[in-house]
């Protein structure tokens, strides 16, 4: 079954309207994408643009059914992750 059953092209949202339909500021979610550890985003011209189905799958990514749940993925916080370092001594 195609993602978009009505045939209409894919929605895009800006900024503002992705942070409202996920809950967040914009503030928030521009931190997100400086950090990479927010949804997937497109940049069309100038502008920065979220599609509808990136905003759900990154959002499903967090879904729980308990606190003990570890569940499917990991959102995380909007803040600099340390990335794993690589061990160059070894060549």
């Amino acid at each position: 079954m195609p993602a978009n059953p009505t045939g209409l092209p894919p929605r895009y949202l800006r900024t503002p309207e992705a942070a409202r339909f996920l809950g967040l500021s914009g503030r928030t979610l521009e931190k997100h994408r400086t950090y990479g550890t927010g949804p997937s985003y497109r940049k069309l011209g100038g502008r920065v643009v979220y599609s509808l189905e990136d905003l759900q799958a990154w959002a499903d990514r967090g879904a729980k059914t308990s606190t003990s749940d570890p569940g499917a993925g990991t959102v995380l916080p909007a803040k600099r992750h340390q990335r794993a370092s690589v061990d160059t001594s070894r060549r």
